[in-house]
Parts: C-alpha cells; structure tokens; sequence
C-alpha cells in the first residue's frame, strides 16, 4: 500500500544540508589547526628543554668481591747456606771443587795435611802399645802374688802352726800392692787408647765432606793454603768454600705491623719475578712470630723448589699479599668518588637532579672502592670530573661502562 510522503521525512536531507555549511567547515579546520600548533609548540618546548640538558656518565652502585692488597719487594735465599771450615789447622793438600760446581751430601770437598797429627797419633799408639804390655807384667806378677796367698792360706787351714802370721800377712800385702798396680796399668792402658781413637778422629777431621747437596758459590782457598781450626778466632779461621742448597729456596719478605695479625701458614701469595718475567703462586710455609724492633715488621717465608736452578738467590721478587677479602660488598669505581675532607659522591636522583652526597669509604683497591654507608644498591652516580656541573642541576644520565680489576 502507498503511504504518502510525511512533512518530516521530506524535511530531512533539506535540515542534514544546512548542518554541512561553508562557515562550520571553516571553523572546524581552524580549530584542527589550533590544536595542531599547540601540541607542536609543546613538543618543540619539550625538545628544546631536553637538549639544554647536559648528559654527564653515570654508574650504578653494585655488589662485588674486594680486598686489599700488599705489595711487597722480597728477595730469594738459599734453603741451607754454610761457609765448610776445618775443625783441625793444616795445609790444604787437595781441593776438589771450585765455584757453580753441585755436589751431593758427603762428596769430598777437600783434604788437608797436617804432619804434626800424624806424629801425634804414631807417639800415641807407642804408648797405648807399651801401655798394653805394662798390663800384661803387672797381671803376670798379681797373678803370682795371688798365687802365693792361696797357697800359704791354704797351709794354714791344714796345719796352723806350720806357717808363721807374719808370712802370710807379707803375701796378702803383696797380692793386694799387685792387684793396685795392674788396676792402675789398666786405667793408663785405657788412657792411651783414648788418646789414639782421639787422634784418628781428628784425622778424619783432615777430610772436609759437604754435610748437604748444594752449589759451591764460593771459594776461599787454594792448595797449599794454610787452614786454621774452625775454633779459633774469627780473625784467623779461614773457610775453604761457601755450599748453598739452592735447589730449594726460600723467599722472605717482611709483613708489617698492622698487617701481622691476617698474615698465618698457609695464606696464598702472588708472586712476581721481573727478572724472569714469571708470576705464579705460592703459600706462606712460616713465619718468625716476632716483629723486628729496628724495622717493626714481621718475615714471612714461602719454600719454592728449584730443581732446574732457574732462581737464583739473591734475585729480587715481588709478593702480593691479600689481606681483608670481602665478598657482597657495595662498591663504586675510585672515578665517581671525590676525596677531600670527606668522601663525596654525585649522586643522580631519577629525575636527573644532581645531589653532592657524603659517603663512608671502606677498603680501598686501585679501581673501585667499597661503600660502608650513604649509598645502596642500585644507585647512579656520576663519574669522572666535576668542573662543569653543580649540585640541583639537572642532567641526562649515560651509564657507562669502567674496566673492573681482575679478581
């Protein structure tokens, strides 16, 4: 069925035609426009006020391992050093080593001749051989003294009236006068032999062995030199050779006082010889438990074998000594931290304001520092100088990276 168009509907394309004019289409643009140049103006407002920023390097605040280090300058030692003296006087009749030569415990080092000695110890068994034979005449007449109380004692027990006292007390003093006598000749037998033994003993004192495996490093004497006793005075004993063991050495290295206390048996040690540009490591063998009153200072040693004799006593050494390892300690690199009167930092808020804090500083390595209080973890800092920057100024923070000392 028709329905006949209605004033309402017929109205409405003419009213949508009248809302779209000329004039709102206009205003419209304008307004697009106005926003447009606002939100540019802000943007360029912005832009502008981040690049009047200046971008200064940061780093944060972390946790790592620190200690603190001692290097100390040390040099090598023989293991065992002696300079080999005679305990008799005499010639030096031969010599069998001369300097860098390595002999073992009980070689031959030299031998000397001492006449005197040699006639000594032949008057000596004369003696002790004339000594001998005296023992054998007063055993000879104990035994006949002896003899001749036994029988005359024996007689009277048989028959009392037929031996006088008086013979009998004559036998029994010349048995016990006898038995004196062969005791006596006994001690000088005895006497005499000691005195051989004595001078075969320092006979053999004629023969210098080395008392240990080592190195000859010097010599003192030639043959035909005149040696005097090792017991006499300094002024005149002369040694014949210096014997180092140097196949094992000892490396001492003084600890000082405030440090004595950390340093024990069986600490770790780095060692450095510049000499041999080698560097290894080593462990504290002993130490002297005394400090020094002329140096205040403690020695420390640490055995090194040297089979191949590549070191060489006297070579001078470089000892790094660990001392207070801290493990998950706050640390910051020695650049972010300024030292005056007192420990400061720059310390970036995250808005980028810049704040000068004060910091207690705990041990101290060549590259980073630890942080008792004043900072935590995770903070920025600046690093590097402070010259164009200043407290309440704002900045763009970088971080940066910073070399970390090898642990």
């Amino acid at each position: 069925m028709n329905v006949p168009n209605s004033p309402a509907s017929s109205d409405a394309p003419k009213r949508s035609r009248r809302l779209v004019t000329p004039g709102r289409c206009a205003a419209l643009i304008i307004l697009i426009g106005l926003v447009i140049i606002v939100t540019t103006s802000r943007h360029s407002k912005v832009a502008a006020s981040t690049a009047s920023l200046q971008t200064v390097p940061t780093t944060s605040v972390s946790r790592d391992t620190i200690w603190r280090k001692r290097n100390i300058q040390s040099e090598f030692r023989p293991y065992q050093e002696v300079d080999l003296h005679a305990k008799v006087s005499g010639y030096v009749q031969t010599i069998n080593v001369d300097v860098g030569d390595r002999v073992k415990e009980g070689d031959l080092i030299a031998t000397l001749e001492i006449p005197e000695l040699v006639a000594d110890l032949e008057h000596a068994e004369a003696v002790s051989r004339r000594s001998q034979e005296e023992v054998k005449r007063a055993q000879a007449a104990f035994n006949d003294a002896h003899l001749t109380l036994t029988r005359l004692t024996a007689v009277q027990k048989a028959r009392p009236n037929l031996v006088a006292q008086q013979d009998i007390d004559a036998a029994n003093a010349k048995d016990q006068a006898a038995a004196a006598n062969l005791g006596a000749e006994r001690e000088q037998a005895t006497v005499s032999l000691s005195d051989v033994k004595k001078l075969k003993v320092m006979q053999t004192y004629a023969q210098i062995t080395a008392p240990f495996a080592g190195v000859i490093t010097k010599r003192y004497a030639d043959k035909g030199a005149l040696i005097q006793a090792g017991t006499s005075s300094s002024t005149q004993a002369m040694p014949l050779v210096r014997l180092s063991q140097n196949d094992r050495l000892r490396l001492v290295f003084p600890v000082q006082q405030s440090d004595v206390a950390q340093v024990k048996p069986g600490n770790e040690v780095e060692i450095e010889v510049p000499a041999l540009s080698r560097a290894f490591k080593g462990t504290i063998t002993r130490i002297t438990d005394k400090i020094e009153m002329a140096t205040r200072s403690m020695d420390a040693e640490v055995d090194l074998k040297n089979p191949d004799l590549n070191f060489i006593p006297g070579m001078y050494a470089s000892v790094n000594l660990t001392l207070d390892r801290k493990s998950n300690a706050l640390v910051l690199p020695v650049e972010a931290v300024s030292r005056g009167k007192s420990a400061t930092v720059m310390f970036v808020a995250p808005d980028g304001t810049l704040e000068e804090r004060t910091i207690q500083p705990g041990l101290d390595m060549p590259t980073k520092i630890e942080i008792l209080s004043g900072l935590k973890e995770g903070d920025q800092v600046m690093v590097g100088s402070r010259a164009l920057v200043h407290p309440g100024q704002r900045v763009i923070a970088k971080p940066v990276t910073l070399t970390a000392e090898a642990k």
